[in-house]
């Protein structure tokens, strides 16, 4: 059986000289306390018969608000520690946090209730400089950080 997988952005810029990436952080009640190792960069699941940086740029867009487009640069794929195969794109752009909007879900909640409740699939988005991204990014998701740190020379 297939891996499940997923396509995703990193945007970046800089920052009073300083790089920067975007990062979101899941909605939810499971995510709301948790916030070091929780982060992501904006992603969604694609399936077999769709194209990948197609998809990347509609999560990008469902989860935050903001439409992406740019000079995209393939990253090497990565295997997230429940097995799903992440692919993602760096492009440099910006965005206000602060307008930020995300599509919603809906789960029972509390759990056993019957009760559905909406929540946004993600909470919020903010700018880090690498050394924070690395420490709020899920742990299978570093070698993201690191790739475009390379590419982008920081380091």
């Amino acid at each position: 059986m297939m891996p499940k997988q997923s396509a995703g952005i990193v945007m970046y810029r800089y920052y009073n000289n300083i790089l920067q990436v975007l990062l979101v952080h899941p909605g939810g009640p499971f995510w709301s306390k948790k916030d070091a190792g929780a982060w992501s960069i904006p992603k969604g699941e694609f399936a077999s018969n769709e194209d990948p940086l197609t998809t990347a740029q509609r999560e990008f867009e469902e989860e935050t608000g903001f439409p992406v487009t740019g000079n995209f640069v393939t990253l090497a794929p990565i295997k997230q520690s429940g097995g799903k195969i992440v692919h993602a794109w760096a492009v440099e752009g910006d965005c206000d946090t602060s307008q930020m909007r995300s599509n919603t879900f809906q789960m029972e909640w509390p759990p056993h209730s019957g009760k559905q409740q909406e929540f946004p699939e993600v909470d919020r988005a903010e700018w880090f400089n690498l050394p924070a991204a690395q420490t709020k990014i899920l742990k299978s998701q570093i070698g993201i950080l690191d790739e475009l740190q390379r590419l982008t020379h920081q380091g």
